[in-house]
């Protein structure tokens, strides 16, 4: 079933809105963590940005914060850097009651999550108890989203080592298929990230190689339960990236950022690459994307968190209004 993406309220609306002297810290925490609609509720909330906090909103990755101290300390720390968002590692042994009460305690937001697994154990491996374990792990990363009261969870689908090009598509194909009617049931999102996994373009190939693989990929499953986290940085040496966000549209829900540099063919913190970031800006206007944007680089303490916020900043101009910046790309067009 086809699903409406409307936004949630942002944590600075909620406190324009409410006065949290008059609520206990339990109270106001748990609407910090609540944002997910119940699984009966056929519209899923992507959470996306208003005017007030900007087009985009700042997340992060969980192992990114190296600041001391414990989770609560940590998730503040992200605060102070400028972040309203995190993403944990789905796994086995992840703590969901100490993460939601970290997040209740600062008022950080789990935004989405990442899953822990993929790499390890693909859901395109050709060997059957592989890939059914992969899928155990999926629908265990499902709930772990849910349970954090979340409504996207990044995956890497498959790798095109696993076979041909024919039997890695179908695979993974088949591994989110079996997978949508729980996603649907939690109200979570699978996100496919574009990596460097041999799949749905040419490793060895140019720098001018499209997405429309991707975007033929996702629409193969004709429901928006499967999207694209989309990241700004990875095929920069594949293709352009501000072609690659105009080909995929409304496909991408959420957003990555790093830099890259085709001059030294690596990654580089995300200011100190090659990437265009005002042609980034202009494409991610015209096709009207407003949402969350997740650092993926190399974290440290609250100072380095920071420096990375800032970066963010002056690539995108993430707090701007989605107005501002739409009529910056409406003149460069």
């Amino acid at each position: 079933m086809k699903r409406t993406l409307t936004p949630q309220p942002s944590r600075r609306t909620f406190l324009r809105t409410t006065s949290l002297g008059t609520l206990s810290a339990t109270v106001a925490g748990a609407w910090v963590v609540n944002l997910r609609p119940s699984a009966a509720d056929e519209t899923v909330g992507i959470a996306s940005a208003d005017a007030q906090t900007g087009w985009l909103r700042k997340t992060l990755k969980i192992g990114m914060i190296g600041a001391p101290g414990s989770l609560e300390e940590k998730f503040q720390a992200a605060l102070d850097a400028g972040f309203e968002g995190v993403e944990p590692n789905t796994s086995p042994g992840l703590n969901v009651t100490q993460i939601k009460a970290a997040a209740e305690k600062t008022g950080l937001i789990v935004d989405g999550t990442v899953g822990g697994y993929h790499w390890g154990t693909t859901h395109t491996n050709p060997d059957p108890k592989v890939h059914e374990k992969a899928q155990s792990l999926l629908e265990q990363s499902l709930e772990q989203t849910a349970a954090l009261g979340a409504n996207t969870f990044l995956i890497v689908p498959g790798h095109g080592k696993d076979g041909t090009p024919e039997e890695v598509r179908s695979r993974a194909f088949d591994a989110l298929s079996r997978a949508i009617p729980l996603a649907d049931k939690l109200g979570v999102h699978i996100l496919i990230e574009n990596v460097w996994n041999h799949f749905l373009y040419d490793h060895g190939g140019d720098e001018k190689q499209s997405a429309q693989p991707l975007a033929d990929f996702v629409d193969s499953f004709g429901t928006d339960t499967i999207g694209v986290q989309f990241d700004l940085g990875n095929h920069w040496k594949y293709g352009d990236v501000a072609e690659w966000v105009t080909t995929l549209g409304k496909r991408i829900q959420k957003l990555d950022i790093k830099g890259f540099s085709r001059a030294t063919g690596g990654f580089t913190a995300i200011t100190e690459g090659d990437i265009d970031w005002e042609s980034v800006r202009h494409a991610l206007a015209r096709i009207e994307f407003q949402g969350w944007l997740a650092a993926e680089v190399g974290g440290g303490d609250q100072a380095k968190l920071t420096k990375i916020a800032t970066q963010m900043e002056t690539a995108l101009h993430c707090d701007r209004s989605f107005a501002e910046v739409a009529s910056g790309a409406k003149q460069a067009s």
